[in-house]
């Protein structure tokens, strides 16, 4: 495990190089690893701390505060559902369990074959289409029981 770690902050030494000499470098910082690995170690936040004369605990409090920065690696698809009060007031709990149910994952997990991450946001900006999720960035207005399906079948494909 202590190799693993080793690569991961040597990886990312360069990207903290880049932005640690920038007015704010911190979220620069997360959103290139981010885009880089898909997700940010929780190793890797000492070695951010430590060049940004940060605290441990001020990195993780961004990057436990932000919902994108997940600390392990995405499925090879990544469903968010708006469980915010105008999607669920459309109909929106049922859908969300009915996708649970289909996908074979709860919320905040990772399907055991990698294929689905399903993540709960608060507000997609789709209040008029409620209910609404966003596929690998792509929205879904309208989430419906047949849509759900549609959408099971394509992240299993």
């Amino acid at each position: 495990m202590q190799h693993a770690s080793t690569d991961l902050v040597s990886a990312v030494t360069p990207i903290i190089e880049r932005w640690k000499g920038e007015e704010g470098p911190l979220l620069p910082i997360l959103n290139s690893i981010l885009r880089e690995f898909g997700y940010v170690p929780r190793e890797v936040l000492p070695a951010i701390a430590e060049a940004l004369n940060l605290t441990r605990a001020e990195v993780y409090g961004v990057v436990s505060f932000y919902h994108d920065y997940r600390e392990n690696p995405p499925g090879r698809h990544v469903l968010k559902v708006c469980r915010a009060e105008a999607c669920q007031s459309m109909g929106g709990e049922a859908v969300a369990e009915r996708l649970e149910s289909l996908l074979g994952v709860k919320f905040g997990e990772t399907a055991a074959d990698g294929s689905v991450t399903l993540e709960p946001v608060y507000g997609l900006g789709l209040c008029a289409c409620a209910p609404s999720a966003m596929l690998d960035g792509d929205v879904i207005g309208r989430l419906d029981d047949e849509k759900a399906r549609e959408i099971a079948l394509e992240v299993r494909a």
